[in-house]
């Protein structure tokens, strides 16, 4: 088996001496769920003729392995929903076992965690993300509209007898959940998870500008609500991603907090996103992408082309998004959907 290092390929380097470490890709831009903040209601999903097939995203996120990606994070839309999901698992596990990836993951809204669980673990994932804004069945409900707060439930259930670690990702809504931080925090320490706040994005054309403001909860607001009941200290703490952590003295768990918008994190980025159509976006927060589906169908069975245009877009990654809630109004807003480009 070739490694990167045999093959002798450079790394990727950004234009702004950054490495290009960690691939997000998603592999569907179906879900089970119709969260507010990601989907409309009734959604126009891709032809799915123009979604990779399972063995072209194996040969895509391959090619990045080769050129130096260390993490690679598998998302949606909902992933596990994906036909045939298991045999992408099972063959990027060998990326793992040859030592040239460090971490196989997924983010995940938990649905289909209590079939999936221990084929995950069996792959090599150690640890999974679950998305989950409200611990409350109503307001679950109402959020994600078709979801049901048990049946996440269970996939955590089924999770943690896998032995997978996880870790609770929150948008943070304000007239939503903003009084159940406090309850949030509690339930992932009595369960031994950490969990990540998050400020809500303006993407998605549907979303009018009063409801992303309406919604908009500074983070830094949420932190100063939870330090008036937890023992919060600054922790070094790193998965690889954008969160920055603080220790909680109380239940010796984590908690982070992802801030595009009041403390945003381009400084440090180390990522880029593949969507299930093969288009790279250098930046969640911008609307540039680059067609690698191309070079991927012009070219069967010679990678060099793909790691040629892998290389070709990475040169062109910006220096950092333009979210901004500013002035009452919303700014650099994508027309994208999340679920297009992955969660």
């Amino acid at each position: 088996m070739t490694t990167t290092a045999d093959a002798g390929f450079a790394p990727l380097i950004d234009p702004f001496a950054r490495a290009i470490t960690y691939l997000r890709v998603s592999v569907t831009d179906r879900c089970d769920f119709r969260c507010v903040y990601c989907m409309s209601e009734n959604m126009t999903f891709l032809p799915k003729k123009d979604l990779l097939t399972l063995e072209e995203l194996d040969r895509l996120c391959s090619s990045f392995v080769s050129l130096g990606v260390k993490k690679l994070r598998v998302t949606g839309g909902e992933p596990l929903v994906r036909r045939g999901i298991m045999t992408f698992f099972e063959s990027m596990s060998r990326h793992l076992a040859s030592g040239d990836l460090n971490e196989l993951t997924l983010t995940t809204n938990g649905s289909q965690l209590s079939r999936h669980a221990q084929s995950l673990a069996d792959c090599g994932v150690r640890r999974v993300n679950i998305s989950i804004d409200t611990l409350d069945e109503k307001k679950f409900a109402d959020i994600t509209r078709w979801g049901r707060l048990k049946q996440v439930m269970q996939g955590i259930d089924a999770a943690q007898d896998a032995g997978l670690a996880i870790k609770l990702n929150a948008v943070a809504l304000k007239g939503v959940n903003d009084d159940e931080v406090h309850d949030m925090v509690a339930f992932a320490g009595s369960r031994g998870m950490d969990i990540t706040f998050i400020e809500v994005m303006p993407m998605g054309e549907d979303m009018g500008d009063g409801l992303r403001l309406d919604q908009y909860w500074p983070l830094s607001d949420v932190q100063a609500k939870l330090a008036e009941r937890w023992t919060l200290t600054d922790s070094p703490h790193s998965s690889g991603g954008p969160a920055r952590y603080v220790d909680v003295a109380e239940t010796g768990r984590r908690i982070g907090f992802i801030t595009p918008l009041t403390h945003n994190f381009c400084e440090s980025c180390n990522r880029v996103r593949l969507t299930c159509t093969g288009q790279l976006f250098q930046c969640l927060g911008q609307e540039t992408e680059f067609d690698l589906r191309k070079a991927l169908r012009d070219n069967p069975g010679d990678d060099a082309p793909v790691r040629d245009a892998i290389r070709h877009a990475i040169s062109h990654k910006p220096k950092g998004h333009d979210f901004d809630y500013s002035r009452q109004k919303v700014g650099g807003r994508m027309t994208r959907h999340m679920s297009h480009t992955g969660g």
